[in-house]
């Protein structure tokens, strides 16, 4: 059996296809290399040497029909994600390129027996609410005036009560409010429509933040996990955004691709989508908190930096129980990712200039904004 990775050099893709060939599966791998999270559009050394490599974009039909072609399974894992304002970049790589997965495998007559699609949690934006009266909700995304005068929770819309309360949210949301998060639930959307009506069985996979090595280090999309660990391996003041009381849930990279192959092999994940987190809530704070444990700063207490970056979720938290029921659960700990991560630091080179260079990319694209009023 032969199985193809779209986007298969990045960080989900590489660790999915060494588990690939631990099961005995020869791997194939697409992938364009894009900068800046392969510098130099070089193949990364971690790519396994059993792995055939093609280098190429996921939208060039020549490129795409040769990369199908002798395989029984695909992951679509190939994105574009970032804070730039390229806003047709999204939906032009995320969706015309799952388009056109099934536009050949239909057209050529392919055997792929199943695809199985990277979606993200951003297609849940603010997630599910509660008001004060139990009644619940799908809030819009946070105006940048309340943002600038420090009010960080999301308030009550006209015909709701505040305060709101945020809860765990399944896969029957979609409310995104990115970019990102649009060009998702589109993909999904084409992807289990046209897999059902062409009987090609699709999985669409909804990661929540996904941490470990490999993780890019210049994508300022990657996260808290990145951020903090390059600041305390350089002995600095992490950037705590807002009160450092949001929620968010973390899953391990070792997690996501035993879900992965779950629903790669169990049919019961056919035409499905399911959230993939890490089943438990955390602060920001709380998670800085982990990160400074795990480099040994004793006593590390939060410090809000007094900025925000604008279009992020307050609360956000993937209710997993659907895939659980599939007889998957998260095992690894936050600690264990950090630990990972911590080790993979260790191969970076000039962290500073990482840390700075993406720093900057924040600020120079107005995401990282200022507390202005009182």
């Amino acid at each position: 059996m032969r199985v193809l990775l779209t986007g298969g050099a990045g960080f989900i893709g590489s660790h999915t296809a060494d588990a690939l060939l631990q099961e005995g599966y020869a791997v194939r791998v697409l992938d364009s290399l894009e900068e800046p999270v392969h510098p130099g559009r070089r193949v990364p050394e971690y790519l396994d040497g059993q792995i055939e490599f093609v280098r190429g974009d996921v939208r060039d039909e020549k490129i795409l029909l040769d990369a199908l072609r002798g395989c029984d399974f695909v992951y679509h894992l190939a994105a574009f994600q970032d804070y730039l304002p390229t806003f047709s970049r999204f939906f032009d790589v995320n969706v015309t390129s799952t388009a056109l997965i099934y536009e050949l495998i239909v057209r050529e007559r392919l055997p792929v027996k199943k695809v199985i699609v990277a979606s993200s949690q951003a297609t849940l934006g603010e997630g599910l609410y509660q008001d004060a009266n139990g009644r619940t909700l799908l809030p819009d995304i946070r105006p940048a005036h309340q943002l600038e005068r420090g009010r960080w929770e999301l308030e009550a819309p006209p015909g709701y009560s505040g305060p709101l309360q945020w809860l765990p949210t399944d896969e029957s949301v979609a409310n995104p409010q990115n970019q990102y998060g649009l060009s998702k639930i589109a993909e999904e959307r084409v992807a289990l429509s046209l897999g059902k009506r062409y009987e090609v069985p699709t999985v669409a996979m909804r990661y929540s933040i996904v941490q470990g090595p490999r993780q890019s280090f210049y994508n300022a999309y990657s996260g808290a996990c990145r951020v903090f660990s390059l600041s305390f391996h350089l002995g600095r003041e992490p950037m705590i955004y807002e009160d450092g009381q949001q929620i968010r849930d973390f899953v391990n990279i070792q997690d996501v691709v035993d879900a992965n192959l779950l629903v790669l092999r169990d049919e019961r994940a056919n035409y499905e989508m399911f959230n993939v987190g890490g089943d438990r809530p955390y602060t920001v704070s709380e998670f800085a908190g982990a990160v400074a444990n795990v480099f040994g700063v004793d006593g590390y207490q939060p410090i809000p930096c007094g900025k925000f970056r604008f279009g992020d979720t307050r609360h956000i938290c993937s209710d997993v129980s659907k895939l659980k029921r599939l007889g998957w659960k998260p095992t690894r700990t936050i600690i264990n990712s950090v630990e990972a991560y911590k080790g993979w630091l260790a191969t970076a080179d000039n962290a500073a200039s990482i840390l700075d260079y993406c720093n900057q990319q924040m600020v120079s694209l107005n995401v990282v904004r200022e507390v202005s009023k009182a």
